[in-house]
């Protein structure tokens, strides 16, 4: 159980995620002290979705397919629409995903991110929360949606939208110094 400025945290994301939900958790995470890098298919940089058309930039510190998850303590999954659709194709985003996911590390999934887990066959007998729109993605997938602002389920935290940040942020450092990551059995693909 880290102390939050002990931590190492993997956002992954590529272009079109949207903005807020990279660019807050990342600044606020390492206000905090901890350790945060970007990982996407390609960069030198991936550009955001912000207020209905392209924003800024975020600079890409590692490519996601050279990646060991037992370095970090957290992977955190920025939505958007364009996002988690390009990256939910990309096999080795899923397979990063997975690792995580095996080794019972937190794995914190917001609006549309969700999918992504879908993807990853991570949602059946789950309660999670995401953008509305994939409701019934979860439902499909069996996982059990719940309109609430953020949801924990064992190591996979989920989050509506970027008005929930706040709360999103706060349950990552809750859960980050809170439990034991490598306890408990692992996580098993469904079928």
């Amino acid at each position: 159980m880290p102390a939050i400025r002990d931590a190492k945290i993997l956002i992954m994301a590529t272009d079109g995620f949207e903005y807020s939900e990279l660019v807050r958790p990342l600044e606020k995470l390492r206000e905090a002290g901890a350790i945060v890098q970007v990982a996407a298919p390609k960069g030198p940089a991936i550009r955001g979705w912000k207020g209905g058309d392209w924003g800024e930039s975020v600079a890409v510190d590692l490519d996601l397919r050279k990646l060991d998850a037992a370095s970090y303590h957290c992977l955190i999954l920025p939505g958007g629409q364009m996002n988690p659709d390009s990256l939910r194709t990309d096999e080795a985003a899923i397979e990063l995903i997975l690792d995580f996911l095996s080794m019972g590390k937190i794995v914190a999934a917001i609006c549309h991110a969700p999918a992504l887990l879908i993807e990853a066959k991570a949602v059946e007998g789950r309660e999670l929360t995401s953008w509305r729109s994939i409701k019934t993605d979860i439902e499909n997938a069996g996982g059990h949606w719940v309109d609430r602002p953020v949801v924990v389920d064992d190591s996979i935290i989920t989050s509506q939208s970027p008005e929930d940040l706040d709360a999103f942020v706060a349950k990552i450092v809750e859960e980050i110094e809170t439990r034991e990551h490598l306890e408990g059995e692992p996580f098993r693909e469904s079928a």
